[in-house]
């Protein structure tokens, strides 16, 4: 087990061992100012210091404790197994204190068992969880601290946090089939260009070379695979460094404004990918929404939280124009029927039926099902799919060697018959 206290300056590592409530034993470390503190936080974990020893290197070990909280990571996992235990345990009884105290001791991540720490002693202070989650905006989305302040609001915390856990889950889960997808198509152009810088450096050499000493007439293609042959081989390192530098440059300005709306357009008109972009963003838009509203979050606050976590740029100005709707008086589905170009047209007509029967938050959950249902079964066709296309684009890259580099072959060996 490790407690892990707020910095305040210097700092002591300790080991001490500690007897619960029930006479149980156990063992851990702890960061404090001096043993003082240590008690401290011994006892509002519920045990009882029984032995205490400060440790040797204490400042060396912890400056790379510190850094590493600092550094690493939470992975959407262990968000998603936090929501879920936390809610399970207080559904189960446990103060809230006590159960944040439970999940620090058992969190491994460093990350996660330092932001922990600050969740219990801020609501160990008075405050409220969702104003502690809200400091650590890279651990917690919006979505998160909204669901957290609605479950608090409204006396149903723990069934809050069990949605947020399903909605994050399914958010995982959707990424996770959508990159499962790319898989075979990412490996495949990997092989490829793996065998085409070996068929560049190996193969194209031996030829031109034996073109070279049969003084033979070589057409245009032949002298351009040969030529860029010729490059590679020479200035190998100046290809590897300009390839780097083009990647570098073209991932930099996919992260400014203009190229991320660039990249989603484009995502929105791929053959194939488009229309998984917009069940995708449908599905994402209709299982947040149905979340929120499910658990008492007003609407124009919902849509904002739902710009914030749907990631085409495209649809999120359909979201905020939707607010806009809503906050002039008009039913939420206007904004996302205008725009069936990126929505599809089902989504627009079930929020209709749902505004209109009183079971808008209905609607969109059943909506949701539908688009990741969809969403599950284009990924798992989407190999059989890009298959086809792979093939054409192999066979044309294969085709356009032979005519470059064999053609000539056979001319040669026709003339010296």
């Amino acid at each position: 087990m490790r407690t892990a206290a707020r910095y305040t300056g210097h700092v002591a590592h300790f080991s001490y061992t500690a007897e619960k409530h029930d006479g149980e034993l156990y063992k851990g470390v702890a960061e404090a100012k001096d043993r003082f503190e240590l008690y401290d936080i011994v006892r509002r974990e519920g045990g009882r210091i029984v032995t205490i020893a400060e440790d040797a290197g204490a400042d060396q070990w912890w400056h790379w404790s510190y850094w590493n909280k600092r550094l690493s990571s939470v992975s959407e996992y262990e968000k998603v197994l936090f929501a879920r235990n936390l809610g399970a345990m207080l559904s189960a009884g446990l103060a809230l204190s006590r159960a944040l105290s439970v999940m620090g001791r058992q969190a491994k991540n460093a990350r996660l068992l330092a932001v922990v720490s600050e969740l219990e002693s801020d609501v160990r202070r008075g405050d409220t969880l969702h104003d502690a989650m809200r400091r650590f905006p890279d651990v917690f989305t919006s979505l998160a601290v909204a669901m957290t302040r609605a479950g608090e609001e409204g006396g149903t915390l723990s069934q809050s946090l069990a949605v947020t856990a399903d909605q994050m889950e399914r958010m995982y889960t959707l990424k996770k089939k959508i990159r499962g997808a790319m898989i075979y198509p990412t490996i495949i152009l990997c092989v490829i260009v793996g065998i085409g810088f070996f068929m560049m450096t190996s193969v194209v050499p031996t030829l031109a070379q034996t073109f070279k000493e049969m003084k033979a007439e070589l057409p245009l293609s032949t002298r351009f695979v040969i030529a860029f042959s010729d490059f590679l081989a020479a200035h190998a390192l100046v290809a590897l460094i300009g390839l780097v530098i083009v990647g570098a440059g073209l991932f930099m300005a996919l992260r400014t404004p203009r190229g991320l709306r660039m990249l989603d357009w484009a995502l929105l008109h791929l053959p194939l990918i488009g229309g998984i972009v917009r069940e995708v963003n449908a599905a994402r838009t209709s299982r947040t929404l149905a979340s929120l509203l499910s658990s008492g979050v007003g609407v124009l606050t919902a849509l904002e939280i739902t710009h914030d976590v749907v990631q085409n740029s495209y649809c999120r100005d359909v979201i905020m124009e939707a607010r806009e709707h809503v906050g002039a008086g008009d039913p939420l589905s206007v904004a996302f029927v205008r725009h069936e170009d990126l929505y599809p047209a089902f989504v627009g007509e079930m929020m209709s039926v749902g505004e209109e029967t009183g079971q808008t938050a209905d609607m969109l959950k059943r909506l949701a099902v539908y688009y990741e249902d969809e969403v599950d079964r284009a990924t798992k066709d989407m190999s059989t799919v890009i298959e086809p296309f792979l093939m054409v684009f192999i066979g044309a890259a294969v085709g356009f060697f032979a005519m470059a580099m064999i053609a000539p072959i056979y001319s040669l060996t026709d003339t010296i018959g």
